[in-house]
């Protein structure tokens, strides 16, 4: 993930004037309990997508609501890279430090996103069962919770996939799972990583699309270089399981921060933009995606990832796709 710290004092500005003036606050208490994750504290508030200009939907395609995470410079909701749904309004996402963080989603009397809370966080560990202190082993980008219960975790700079085991007993020791032999960039990892018939779906930040089983991966597209700014930053099976859908990222000096949203079919081609947002309206740095079924449609979610950036936010955001 591209650090892009000195775009985000005007990325701050566009996001303040989205504020709603409803916070809703949790005390931080970060002590364990015993099933080994920590509540914690932080505030939720009300956003709109912001001034005109900004927000693009393509038709059918609906605002659904969205929160800003608050918390303490020392918290642990800081980062968030990735962001799956487990049901019941229950989410779980994963840090680029190494942190898992599981949640539920507050929705308004219209079925809207309207806040966060029962935030709680748990250190990932090492293949020793120890918990992970170096930044550079903890940098978790992908998250995927496959059909047999695994809690899947790519890890970019120290390039690899982990299962977890199930998230309601959380194995001490991982086990590697098969990831693509490509010659991943440091920091242009494996960012999507997604359910996929028989395994799992990875996309590389920096190209690439492969789909993984036990037994090992298969190239679906060639990791190309991009031609232009986009990056693929998240992937999220479609709940209908006819393909995925693609969060993407986009960086112009100096100022041009934007994040889009496409469907991707088996073959990887991605298709017509769903959603993209730029300033002057709310943006930032999307990389999580989740999905739901929903009516006789998809509620999608996505999340940016803060960097730890005081002048950055931490965004959940709604969308609803006929």
């Amino acid at each position: 993930m591209n650090r892009r710290l000195y775009v985000a004092a005007l990325i701050s500005l566009a996001l303040a004037a989205c504020a709603g003036a409803a916070v809703s606050s949790h005390p931080w208490t970060p002590e364990a309990t015993a099933d080994g994750w920590a509540p914690a504290g932080g505030s939720t508030r009300q956003v709109g997508l912001g001034w005109p200009g900004g927000a693009k939907l393509a038709e059918g395609v609906r605002y659904a609501g969205g929160v800003q995470l608050i918390a303490a410079p020392a918290s642990s909701l800081h980062g968030l890279s990735d962001l799956k749904l487990t049901g019941d309004d229950g989410f779980v996402a994963v840090s680029d430090s190494g942190d898992l963080v599981r949640g539920r989603l507050e929705l308004d009397a219209d079925g809207k996103l309207s806040g966060l809370h029962d935030l709680r966080v748990r250190r990932l560990t090492t293949a020793e069962g120890e918990p992970i202190v170096d930044k550079v082993a903890g940098d978790a980008e992908g998250l995927a919770l496959t059909e047999e219960g695994e809690v899947l975790i790519s890890f970019e700079r120290e390039h690899r996939i982990w299962s977890y085991g199930p998230l309601d007993g959380l194995h001490a020791r991982p086990e590697a799972r098969a990831y693509p032999a490509a010659d991943f960039p440091p920091n242009e990892g494996m960012e999507g990583l997604a359910t996929a018939p028989g395994g799992w779906r990875v996309g590389g930040e920096g190209g690439g699309v492969w789909d993984c089983s036990p037994g090992g991966c298969r190239t679906v597209v060639e990791p190309t270089p991009p031609a232009d700014s986009w990056r693929l930053t998240g992937l999220e099976r479609d709940p209908g399981g006819d393909g995925w859908f693609a969060v993407q990222r986009s960086w112009r000096p100096p100022f041009d921060v934007r994040a889009r949203v496409r469907r991707m079919d088996a073959d990887g081609t991605l298709g017509p933009v769903l959603v993209e947002l730029k300033l002057p309206g709310l943006t930032d740095n999307f990389e999580g995606i989740a999905a739901e079924a929903k009516g006789e449609g998809v509620r999608l979610y996505i999340l940016s990832d803060d960097n730890a950036n005081p002048a950055q936010k931490t965004l959940m955001l709604a969308f609803d796709v006929r």
